[in-house]
């Protein structure tokens, strides 16, 4: 799913308004129009919403479906985007206001909510059936203190996607080194293609840039160790992670209006064939190979280029994260929530697969997988090579860390801070929790 769309405060203030109004209700039982039966309406939030996001139509299908099948037990769904959704739910879990079934991001995002009890326990509703469909270790991020808070609907990894088109146009190598990176950078430059897509505008993603550039300098080990110890970012692979950005921007790689640029704008950039490259997740494998894209049959997906001076691995990956949905620990229907989230889960789980929305949690044996698109089953063949898996580093990192973080890579790019004057503030920051 895409998880991150900046908005403006007043939008987020209209969202704050509206859900005032609406999310109080919760869960409700109301009679039929026949006098018997009493209906129960779930209320159900979540982020995927806009034709950028290929887990919209999965979603709105799915709850319909559910609500043809299940009339005694409506699901009523309502989304917004990323950063708005984020504004929204924080707010409503803490005005004991939120909805039954809530999408939530991982990590450090949730994990306070559930140590609060603000999330359900789905233990006593899983059956031995719903374990054996999942693929083997991805329930172990839903899993917190021994008790399962949610499952899996399909995972992402962030690969280097590559248009062979505008490489070829100027002479350039699809990069497996960070100066082969750098070259294709220069040439790319030369041939008047914009190098690197990057919509800063939102900031997280320029963090994804830093990110796997710390984890290929210094290795997935050390980058783990100091998201948890941030007095460790003040070391020279970290410095030089650093440098290297600044490197690349002072190269001319990332576009010239990054900064007023948006992750929608990045990605129609790309999909547009107006730039050469972009390091994303899988999510977006299903708008580049789209029929009227510019991108659809030229693009490839790559591992990120080594570092000869780091410690990182072709196999070492950023991603493997899963967010999905929790139950709300207030709900009035805790059983019926839990029949949905599971429902759901799986459903979307496979058909995001088949749709090339995300890889595979459940298992596909018996899904005719022709939809399966050429960039989809690349990154679930890189995924199924990966030995280290770090999720987004702000789904990682307490929420006031991430923000730090990525508003110290924007001055990073932007030439504001050195650095050293980075890794220095970085090392102050509160790690994870």
């Amino acid at each position: 799913m895409k998880r991150h769309v900046v908005k403006i405060i007043t939008a987020t203030l209209v969202s704050a308004m509206a859900f005032s109004f609406t999310a109080c209700s919760g869960s409700k039982s109301v009679n039929s129009s026949d006098g018997g039966n009493r209906t129960i309406k779930l209320a159900m939030w979540h982020q995927s919403v806009g034709d950028t996001d290929p887990t919209s139509k999965l979603l709105k299908d799915a709850v319909e479906q559910w609500n043809k099948e299940h009339p005694d037990i409506i699901v009523e769904e309502d989304g917004v985007t990323g950063e708005q959704y984020k504004t929204k739910i924080k707010t409503a879990i803490a005005a004991n206001e939120g909805p039954d079934i809530e999408y939530m991001y991982g990590g450090s995002f949730v994990k306070p909510y559930i140590q609060s009890g603000n999330m359900l326990a789905l233990d006593e509703y899983l059956t031995q059936d719903v374990k054996d469909k999942l693929v083997k270790g991805t329930i172990n991020g839903c899993v917190v203190d021994g008790k399962t808070y949610s499952l899996p609907m399909y995972s992402f990894i962030a690969s280097l996607y590559c248009n062979k088109e505008l490489f070829d146009k100027a002479g350039a190598k699809i990069p497996t080194t960070y100066d082969e990176l750098l070259d294709a950078v220069k040439k790319l430059r030369s041939a008047n293609i914009t190098p690197i897509a990057l919509g800063e505008k939102d900031r997280w993603p320029g963090m994804y840039w830093f990110d796997i550039f710390a984890m290929r300098q210094a290795g997935n080990d050390a980058a783990t160790v100091a998201l948890k110890d941030p007095s460790k970012f003040n070391s020279p692979e970290f410095v030089e992670a650093a440098k290297k950005i600044q490197e690349m921007a002072d190269a001319g790689a990332f576009n010239d209006n990054m900064f007023s640029m948006s992750y929608d704008e990045m990605l129609g950039a790309f999909t547009g064939g107006n730039s050469a490259m972009m390091f994303q997740a899988n999510w977006v494998n299903s708008p580049i190979e789209d029929k009227s894209a510019a991108s659809s049959g030229k693009t490839v997906a790559v591992p990120f280029p080594l570092f000869k001076d780091g410690a990182g691995k072709a196999t070492e990956f950023y991603g493997g994260g899963v967010d999905g949905f929790y139950v709300n620990a207030n709900t009035k229907h805790p059983k019926e929530a839990a029949q949905f989230l599971i429902y759901l889960s799986e459903k979307i789980g496979k058909e995001g697969y088949l749709a090339n929305a995300g890889l595979p949690c459940w298992d596909t044996k018996g899904l005719d997988t022709s939809t399966v698109s050429d960039l989809t089953k690349k990154s679930a063949e890189l995924m199924a090579t990966g030995t280290s898996f770090i999720n987004w580093w702000d789904n990682i990192l307490p929420a006031d860390s991430s923000e730090t973080h990525k508003n110290l890579i924007a001055e990073l790019l932007g030439k504001k801070i050195t650095p050293e004057e980075f890794c220095n503030k970085m090392s102050k920051v509160e790690g994870e929790k």
